[in-house]
């Protein structure tokens, strides 16, 4: 039984916190007491970040890290990390930090020592990337990128509705330090993957996925090879990187809540 455990959701670039409530909803009915806390200085609602995109340019990594890392510590040791994309980047480092009793990392952005770049990842980093000016700064999606990036396995009408609804201006810097992370000794996206003991980790990936290729997912599990801890993988077929809140959003929630009950947590 979740018993009121606490549960910290980090959503990653372009969606804004709000994207988690229907996830909130659910781990609430299941038991679970879940938050969904926004990045650094990000406003309550979508529309607020919009209109304010400096408010989160240059926030990095590290930033971003130890501000969840707070609200998990503040809400005690029993916590579960779950995010996506960089959000599961974060809950990866920070469950190799000792923070939290367990994670759930959904198409989590590539870790130090993950060296898979298929060009589709490229592409879908290229609206930050594709300029260094950008680094400092926020940068938002157009539709059609988002299309690419995010909804390129559900309907263009879907796909532009989930646009309306959740993006929001995102730093670029987290992108930039991914991709220098393996030319770095000391790199933000470096996560201790061999911490022990620590509490299990479930990766999760879409093998429609554009921005996390399946193959970048897999090559993260093999960063966990040697580690004396629980850590698995589990494949959605045909999903792209809109799992977290596209239709099938319900699907995936439940497959985590199955693997919490299966850790005990």
């Amino acid at each position: 039984m979740a018993e009121n455990r606490p549960v910290v959701f980090i959503h990653g670039l372009w969606l804004h916190a709000t994207s988690w409530e229907p996830w909130i909803e659910k781990f609430r009915a299941a038991g679970y007491d879940p938050v969904a806390p926004g990045w650094p200085n990000e406003a309550e609602t979508v529309e607020g970040a919009r209109a304010n995109p400096d408010a989160v340019a240059d926030i990095g990594i590290d930033e971003a890290a130890a501000h969840f890392a707070e609200v998990a510590n503040r809400l005690g040791d029993e916590t579960i990390l779950i995010g996506h994309s960089f959000g599961g980047l974060i809950a990866e480092k920070l469950l190799g930090e000792g923070v939290g009793a367990g994670a759930v990392a959904i198409d989590p952005a590539q870790i130090k020592g993950v060296l898979p770049l298929p060009l589709s990842q490229l592409r879908s980093g290229f609206p930050a990337l594709g300029n260094p000016a950008n680094l400092h700064k926020a940068v938002s999606l157009t539709k059609p990128q988002f299309r690419y990036g995010f909804g390129n396995a559900v309907s263009e009408e879907e796909s532009d509705a989930l646009y309306e609804r959740w993006t929001i201006p995102s730093p670029a810097r987290p992108l930039f330090q991914a991709a220098a992370a393996n030319f770095q000794m000391h790199s933000p996206a470096a996560v201790d993957t061999q911490r022990h003991p620590r509490g299990p980790l479930l990766l999760i990936s879409g093998t429609a996925d554009h921005t996390v290729p399946d193959v970048v997912t897999r090559s993260t599990l093999k960063q966990y090879r040697d580690a004396m801890t629980v850590n698995e993988l589990e494949q959605f077929e045909g999903r792209g990187h809109s799992l977290t809140i596209d239709g099938g959003w319900g699907e995936v929630a439940d497959a985590v809540l199955a693997w919490l009950t299966a850790q005990g947590l």
